[in-house]
């Protein structure tokens, strides 16, 4: 009897090749532990549009993996076909967050792991990886002004160059100059700049300022998106 079990839950030494109740396990540890992954991405999520979709492709693309890692484990034909027909899917949209690139490699990985039946070292790269996540999270590691988009009106009248660079060096960390353009027909021109406050600046501060110098005329600050 348990040479039995042990024999639904082994490889093939020969072919190399899975029994079906292994690569089941392996897909089942998969999905528990990318179960885990979305349930820290949903904790630690911090853009501006959520997505549930994105979370269930998190799960089921480390399903497919451990199944995909099943087909190609030692078969470099089969490998590069199966390489070669991923490189033509695209995702829809555009996935803009670096974090959100960071928990799909993430879930790759834990799904190939799994589909290689290296199951302790899936689980222990889940755990410590989910563990790290959360630990950058919960302490704000590497906390720093946005880069935000200030856009400023001026008269055609006072329209100089370095009008507002002693405002922005006392500020600011950064800021580039990225657009100047007429409005109004010529008669008021608009500045762009891109840049990061320091720490201590007040968005409200640095804008009455500006405000002083350019008339009280329109002054805005806008942030990228991240």
């Amino acid at each position: 009897m348990m040479q039995m079990i042990n024999d639904l839950f082994a490889v093939d030494a020969a072919t190399g090749e899975a029994t079906i109740l292994m690569s089941v396990l392996g897909m089942a540890i998969a999905l528990i532990l990318s179960l885990i992954i979305t349930q820290v991405y949903q904790w630690t999520f911090t853009g501006e549009s959520y997505s549930q979709d994105f979370v269930h492709t998190i799960v089921m693309m480390s399903v497919v993996v451990s199944v995909v890692m099943n087909v190609v484990s030692g078969n470099a034909g089969v490998a590069f076909g199966l390489f070669a027909v991923f490189s033509l899917i695209r995702f829809r949209s555009a996935v803009t967050n670096s974090k959100d690139i960071a928990y799909i490699f993430f879930g790759l990985c834990v799904g190939m792991t799994a589909g290689l039946f290296q199951f302790q070292l899936a689980i222990l790269l889940t755990l410590f990886a989910c563990t790290v996540f959360y630990l950058l999270f919960k302490y704000n590691y590497g906390e720093g002004k946005d880069t935000q988009i200030l856009k400023v009106t001026v008269p055609e009248n006072l329209n100089h160059e370095n009008l507002f660079d002693d405002i922005l060096a006392a500020k600011t960390e950064d800021y580039k100059l990225r657009q100047v353009e007429t409005t109004n027909l010529g008669t008021m021109i608009q500045y762009t700049f891109a840049i990061r406050s320091k720490k201590g600046t007040n968005d409200r501060d640095l804008l009455n300022e500006i405000r002083e110098r350019n008339a009280n005329l329109k002054v805005s600050i806008g942030y990228m998106k991240g």
